[in-house]
C-alpha cells in the first residue's frame, strides 16, 4: 500500500466517524433538565453503539486485495517475547461454536409382511384320491365316506393383491388420518389376507385402545372402505386396525377338507369353519365346545355356514358313528338333507314336534348316564372304550331285568340276561332358527335346551343353534350362560353384538361368510367362512342316500311312552307331581274333607299359598272326584266323607 492510499483511507475513516456523531446527537433535551444526562463523548476510534439485534453468526468478511504482499513488523518482536508463567488473561476467550448435528438418515424398514401363500398340505385322504388306482370288481360296500371331488376345487385366483408399495401408502395415509384425529403412533406392520388386511398400530405412550376404537367409524369413512375393526392384538403392546380388502378372495370348503388341520386331526367332530386373517386353515372340535350359538341376520351366510359344518361331520363320520337331529321350522334350509342315512328322524319342520324332539333327546340322555353309571365310566368316550374291549374280546355284558311276581308271595321276579354291548354314536342337535321355537313353546323350548346345555356333553350329546334375530328375548341369559361357543355374523347394531358376544364388532363384519368366532375361554378371532354351493350339497347328498334308506327310531318325533313321560317333564320343571306337591294335595284334600268347603280363595287362605297353586290343587280334587265342579253360584259339593 502506498502512502497515498494510506492517507485516503485514514480521512474516510475520519469522515465516517463525524456521520455517526451527527446522527446520534440529540438536541431535543436542554443541558438545564435536571433529569438529562448527557451522552459520553465519542471518540474517534470508538464504535457507535449498536440498538438493533445482531446476528449471533457474523458473515465472514471479504480479504482485502494488496498490491504488494505486506510486511510483518512484528516478526522480530514476536520471536523475543515469551509470555510470563503466571500470565492470565483478563477476558473470556470466544467460544468455540459448535457444527450443527444433522440426524441420521436411516432407511425405513420395510413394515409389510410378505403374504407367503402357505402350501395346502393334503391330509392323508386327499392324497389317497388323488392317486390313480386300478378298478377290480369289489363286493358292495356298506357304507363309504363322500369323496372330495363331489365338492368344488379352488380356483388358484387368489385375487388381486395389492404392491408392497400400494400397501405402505396405506399405512402412511392411515397414520395421517389418525394424526388428524389426534392419535399418535407408528405402523410397524401390514399383514394382507384373504379379505381383509390388518394394520398394526404402535400408539404413543399413554394412549387408551378404547379411543382407537371408538374411531372405526371414522377410519372407515376417511380411509373409503366399507366399514373398518379395530382391536387389540392378544400378546403384543399394537392395535390392529383390519380394513376390508378391493378384491376378496373366494375360500372354498374343499381346501379346508382336504387340509391336515382336518383330515389328519384328532378332533371327534370337527368343524371346518374357514380361514383366519392370515389364510390359515380353522378346524373347531365340536366336542370340545360343547354346544355352539350361531347368530346372523338374513344373506351374513349364516345358512351357508351351517351347511358347511354339517358337510365337515358327514365328511369325517359314519352314521355308527355319529347321528344327527335337524330342526328346520322354515323348512327350507334343512329339508335337502332328508333321507341321509345320518339322521335319526325325518328333519323336523313343525315347532309342536321340535318340542318332542327335544324331550326325546333329554330322555335319551337321561338313559346313557344310567348305562354309563352302572358301567362306572365317566363320560361317552370311556362308555365305548369299555365296548371295543368287550367286543374284541367276544364278551357278553349281563343286566338284570323284571320278570313278574312271585304267585306265593308277590315278591318281584328278577333274571339276568346277557346282550351283545352297541357302543353309543354321538347325537348332535341342530336347530336353524330358534326364534320361532321361542314363539311358539318359549318355556318349554329354554327348559329342553338348558337340562341338555347343562348336562349333555359327558353322554356325547351336543347342539348347534341358530338365530337370526339375537335378541334377549331368544337368547336369554340361561341359554348364553350354558352356550360359552358363539359365533357372530353380520349384525344390524351393536347392541346385537352385545347380546352374542357380549362386546361390538360383529356390526362391522363385511357378511357373505364373514365372523367372529368366541371360542369356550379364548379370545375372538376373525374368520372368513368357506362357500358350498346347493349343488354340492345335493350330489353329496345323492351319493349318502345310494347307502340305502336310513335307520329312523319312532321316538323321536312321536315322543316319550305314557310311562316316561311324566318323568321327563318332571325333569324338566314342566310339570307332573313332585314329592312337595303331592304333600300339598294331601294337605288340602284333609282340609275339604274335614271342613266341608272348597274354594279357591279358602285353600289359599289355609295353606297360605298362592292363588295360582290353590286353583291347580282345586281342579286336581275336580278331576280326581273329590269334589264337583262349580255350580252358577261358584259351590261345589264335597263327595267324599267327612273325617
Amino acid at each position: 500500500m502506498t502512502a497515498a492510499q494510506a492517507i485516503a483511507l485514514a480521512e474516510a475513516a475520519q469522515m465516517e466517524a463525524q456521520d455517526w456523531e451527527d446522527d446520534y446527537a440529540d438536541t431535543s433535551w436542554s443541558d438545564d433538565d435536571p433529569g438529562f444526562t448527557p451522552a459520553p463523548e465519542l471518540s474517534m476510534r470508538q464504535e457507535p453503539p449498536v440498538f438493533a439485534a445482531r446476528p449471533r453468526v457474523a458473515a465472514p468478511a471479504a480479504a482485502p486485495v494488496w498490491d504488494e504482499p505486506a510486511d510483518n513488523m512484528f516478526a522480530a518482536d514476536e520471536a523475543e517475547w515469551q509470555p510470563d508463567e503466571d500470565y492470565e488473561p483478563d477476558y473470556d476467550p470466544a467460544p468455540v461454536m459448535a457444527a450443527p448435528r444433522v440426524a441420521p438418515v436411516l432407511d425405513r424398514r420395510p413394515i409389510v409382511q410378505p403374504a407367503v401363500k402357505k402350501p395346502l398340505q393334503p391330509s392323508v385322504r386327499a392324497q389317497a384320491e388323488a392317486q390313480p388306482s386300478l378298478r377290480f370288481e369289489e363286493p358292495q360296500i356298506e357304507y363309504e365316506l363322500p369323496p372330495l371331488a363331489l365338492l368344488s376345487a379352488p380356483s388358484g385366483n387368489a385375487g388381486t393383491q395389492l404392491s408392497d408399495e400400494a400397501l405402505e401408502e396405506n399405512a402412511r395415509m392411515l397414520e395421517s388420518v389418525l394424526d388428524d384425529y389426534g392419535v399418535k403412533g407408528e405402523i410397524v406392520s401390514v399383514r394382507p389376507g384373504p379379505v381383509v388386511t390388518m394394520y398394526e398400530l404402535e400408539p404413543a405412550p399413554g394412549l387408551k385402545a378404547s379411543r382407537v376404537i371408538g374411531l372405526a367409524d371414522d377410519i372407515a369413512r376417511s380411509m373409503s372402505a366399507l366399514s373398518a375393526r379395530v382391536s387389540t392384538v392378544p400378546g403384543r403392546s399394537v392395535i390392529g386396525i383390519e380394513l376390508p380388502n378391493a378384491h376378496r378372495e373366494k375360500v372354498v370348503l374343499r381346501e379346508i377338507l382336504a387340509s391336515r388341520e382336518f383330515g389328519d386331526g384328532q378332533q371327534r367332530l370337527p368343524l371346518a369353519l374357514g380361514k383366519d386373517i392370515g389364510g390359515g386353515s380353522v378346524v373347531a372340535n365340536l366336542a370340545k365346545m360343547p354346544h355352539l350359538l350361531i347368530a346372523g341376520t338374513t344373506g351374513s351366510g349364516k345358512s351357508v355356514a351351517i351347511n358347511t359344518m354339517i358337510l365337515s361331520l358327514l365328511y369325517k363320520l359314519t352314521p355308527e358313528e355319529c347321528r344327527l337331529i335337524m330342526i328346520d321350522p322354515k323348512m327350507l334350509e334343512l329339508s335337502v338333507y332328508d333321507g341321509i342315512p345320518h339322521l335319526l328322524s325325518p328333519v323336523v319342520t313343525d315347532p309342536k314336534k321340535a318340542v318332542v324332539a327335544l324331550k326325546w333327546v333329554v330322555g335319551e340322555m337321561e338313559e346313557r348316564y344310567r348305562k354309563m353309571s352302572r358301567m362306572g365310566v365317566r363320560n361317552i368316550e370311556g362308555y365305548n372304550g369299555r365296548v371295543r374291549e368287550a367286543l374284541a374280546k367276544g364278551e357278553m355284558f349281563k343286566r338284570t331285568i323284571q320278570t313278574g311276581f312271585d304267585d306265593e308271595t308277590g315278591d318281584p321276579v328278577f333274571e339276568t340276561e346277557e346282550f351283545a354291548p352297541q357302543p353309543f354314536p354321538y347325537i348332535v342337535v341342530i336347530v336353524d332358527e330358534m326364534a320361532d321355537l321361542m314363539m311358539v313353546a318359549g318355556k318349554e323350548i329354554e327348559a329342553c335346551i338348558q337340562r341338555l346345555a347343562q348336562m349333555a356333553r359327558a353322554s356325547g350329546i351336543h347342539l348347534i343353534m341358530a338365530t337370526q334375530r339375537p335378541s334377549v328375548d331368544v337368547i336369554t341369559g340361561t341359554i348364553k350362560a350354558n352356550f360359552p361357543t358363539r359365533i357372530s355374523f353380520q349384525v344390524t347394531s351393536k347392541i346385537d353384538s352385545r347380546t352374542i358376544l357380549g362386546e361390538m364388532g360383529a356390526e362391522q363384519l363385511l357378511g357373505q361368510g364373514d365372523m367372529l368366532y368366541m371360542g369356550n375361554g379364548q379370545r375372538i378371532a376373525r374368520i372368513h367362512g368357506p362357500f358350498v354351493s346347493d349343488e354340492e350339497v345335493e350330489e353329496i347328498v345323492n351319493h349318502l342316500k345310494s347307502f340305502g334308506p336310513p335307520s329312523y327310531m319312532s321316538g323321536v318325533v312321536e315322543g316319550p311312552d305314557e310311562d316316561s313321560a311324566p318323568d321327563i317333564d318332571a325333569v324338566l320343571g314342566l310339570g307332573g307331581n313332585t314329592d312337595g306337591e303331592d304333600a300339598l294335595y294331601d294337605q288340602a284334600v284333609a282340609i275339604v274333607a274335614k271342613d266341608r268347603k272348597c274354594s279357591t280363595s279358602y285353600i289359599q287362605r289355609k295353606l297360605g299359598i298362592g292363588y295360582n297353586k290353590a286353583a291347580r290343587l282345586v281342579e286336581q280334587m275336580e278331576e280326581e272326584g273329590v269334589v264337583t265342579a262349580a255350580n252358577h253360584v261358584g259351590k261345589r259339593e264335597i263327595l267324599i266323607p267327612e273325617t
